[in-house]
């Protein structure tokens, strides 16, 4: 890769060439180089680190495809050592951890120093969206790792476009990164909101290392975001596509273990045929109001950061086809043929693991539970060229999902936007013997923004609230949830591609074409409503997919509300008022003997 030469004199540039000159002479890196994501870059990259043992090539038939083996130690998002830096605590809010800026930079100066010696210091310069978008904002990482360049170079849109923008003049995030011998011990990310910094070191694992992705489009960009007056968010967005030719936006937040990249890149079932789903994004959107009144979002990312377990050509046909060329997969395992293999991968058996040991059963999966694969988003079949239109997509509606087994019925929606806040806000899941050890433990994440929220959780809200306020139009809010199940425990909808049925219901409600049920939690299809045709789902399961349980959301509510004091006196007025009275009407109802313990729309 060629250095890129000095840029002109003015105080833009020359407050860029300091910043850059300044971290390279405190990590004592031996080398800067510009990187301009050329094809003759990633040749020359790719190469090296082949040759390093950095990289492992995959098989011709998986052409440009290749394996990382991160260190056992970093193999996931550290949120315990990720923190918010404001002058206030009170600002970063309990849903953060908090560190006082001058003491982060102190400590982080401290383990930055020298770390860089007898390296090479790669400027990576990226846009977080369509070039030609006036949605899109800039970063410049300073990396001394040559795969998060390999990353950041599918991740983003990066090299000399974004270069140029920045260097005549739009604004950037700086991102300063260093791999520090991957020392749990000297492990941080750490974000700087007021100067649009990120500082991260001991980690080369996703989130921690591309900083583009979670640190900059979602902690950074949601602060942003409320000072210029959008919405930075961990949501999908699909296009979907009706045989009478309606075309609808869909934004969805999900925890994680909750479907929300099957849902990104969902096909159609047996029985839909002339409708077509395409991929926008899979996992953030950046979304604004627009001169029309309602919200337009864009997908600031140009690839696929997913996890790969569970990824078959049964379970999401559209991900399997898109990771069969030009990917990165970190921690996978390989056969004895060098395939790359995975859990819930139909087919072959592993032969070294994702360490790259010789498969034995007692050493756990041959896979990392949290392996990954990098992909350019255009790999995916079902990908939409309007993923690159400038000013966005507008949203029909905006979904919220956790995974609950009891309680959440299959699908509602909120009465307005101020409940439809109030359902993001209640967003959670319970978790899995297979994950935690003990089943039906409820995590609370709102509007799955848990890690990523870069401000109080009481001032986002308000945020949200205050975006509504401005809409003439703004798109409806559901709930869905695809993990309902019966006493037995097993789960009563078949999920992956018939979760169109439920979507065509939500867009005929956005269109006033189908009706609903008024309860308290939200607005129900009756079972008529939904298409259920083809489906071998009996009608008690509908009815229990449908059911509400007044006793049941009476205790939801009341834990919800523990929940949200957590973040007064910041919590909007709106949702403590709507929590209060959805909590008396609940205990009313449960009350009612003629109602007994639970109702559904057609009782």
């Amino acid at each position: 890769m060629k250095a890129f030469s000095s840029p002109s004199p003015d105080a833009h540039r020359r407050d860029l060439e300091d910043w850059i000159d300044s971290v390279a002479r405190l990590t004592e890196a031996t080398d800067v180089r510009w990187c301009d994501g050329s094809p003759e870059e990633w040749r020359e990259l790719r190469d090296a680190m082949l040759r390093d043992g950095e990289l492992l090539p995959l098989p011709p038939d998986r052409p440009e495809s290749y394996l990382h083996r991160s260190h056992p130690n970093d193999v996931a998002r550290v949120e315990h050592l990720t923190y918010i830096c404001t002058s206030s605590r009170d600002d970063a809010g309990p849903n953060n951890n908090w560190m006082d800026p001058k003491e982060a930079h102190s400590k982080l100066d401290g383990l930055f120093r020298g770390t860089m010696r007898g390296r090479t210091l790669y400027v990576v310069p990226y846009a977080m969206g369509p070039l030609s978008s006036p949605a899109t904002r800039f970063g410049i990482e300073l990396t001394d790792s040559r795969y998060v360049v390999a990353n950041m170079r599918v991740m983003t849109r990066m090299g000399r476009a974004a270069r140029d923008a920045i260097l005549a003049g739009a604004p950037y995030v700086r991102g300063e990164h260093a791999l520090g011998g991957l020392d749990p011990e000297r492990r941080f990310i750490m974000h700087f909101p007021r100067e649009n910094r990120i500082r991260s070191i001991g980690s080369g694992y996703g989130g921690n290392a591309l900083l583009g992705k979670k640190c900059h489009a979602l902690r950074i960009a949601s602060w942003q975001a409320r000072e210029e007056g959008w919405l930075a968010e961990h949501m999908l967005l699909v296009e979907i596509r009706s045989p009478e030719g309606r075309v609808d936006y869909v934004a969805a937040a999900f925890p994680s273990a909750c479907g929300k990249t099957n849902l990104a890149m969902l096909q159609p079932p047996v029985g839909y045929e002339g409708w077509s789903v395409r991929t926008l994004g899979d996992d953030i959107a950046w979304i604004h109001p627009g001169a029309d009144g309602r919200l337009w979002a864009i997908n600031p990312e140009a690839g696929y950061f997913g996890v790969v377990p569970g990824t078959s050509a049964k379970t999401n046909p559209n991900a399997f086809r898109t990771i069969a060329r030009e990917t990165i997969f970190t921690n996978v395992a390989l056969t004895a043929e060098g395939e790359p293999w995975w859990e819930g991968l139909e087919g072959g058996r592993p032969a070294v693991d994702w360490q790259g040991r010789p498969y034995d059963p007692q050493n756990g999966p041959a896979a990392h539970p949290n392996s990954r694969f990098t992909v350019p988003a255009r790999n995916n079949p079902a990908w939409s060229p309007h993923s690159d239109d400038p000013q966005g997509v507008p949203l029909t509606a905006i979904l919220f999902g956790g995974r609950r087994a009891r309680l959440a019925p299959l699908v509602y929606e909120a009465h307005d936007w101020v409940h439809g806040v109030f359902v993001g806000a209640s967003v959670s899941s319970e978790t899995t013997a297979a994950a935690t050890g003990a089943v039906g433990v409820v995590r609370r994440d709102p509007m799955a923004m848990l890690p990523f929220c870069g401000y109080h959780f009481g001032d986002y809200w308000a945020h949200w609230l205050k975006i509504g306020r401005a809409l003439a139009h703004p798109p409806r809010i559901f709930h869905v949830n695809w993990f309902r199940q019966n006493p037995q425990g097993e789960y009563l909808w078949p999920g992956f591609g018939e979760n169109l049925r439920v979507l065509r219901w939500i867009l005929d409600r956005c269109h006033n074409q189908r009706t609903a049920v008024e309860t308290p939690i939200g607005k129900l299809p009756r079972p008529e409503d939904l298409d259920l045709k083809g489906l071998s789902v009996s009608e008690e399961a509908v009815r229990e997919l449908l059911c509400v349980d007044p006793g049941l959301w009476a205790e939801e509510i009341e834990d919800l509300a523990t929940y949200l004091n957590r973040y007064r006196p910041r919590v909007p007025v709106e949702l403590q008022d709507l929590c209060a009275r959805l909590s008396d009407t609940l205990r009313q109802q449960a009350r009612m003997p003629s109602a007994g313990s639970r109702s559904s729309p057609d009782s």
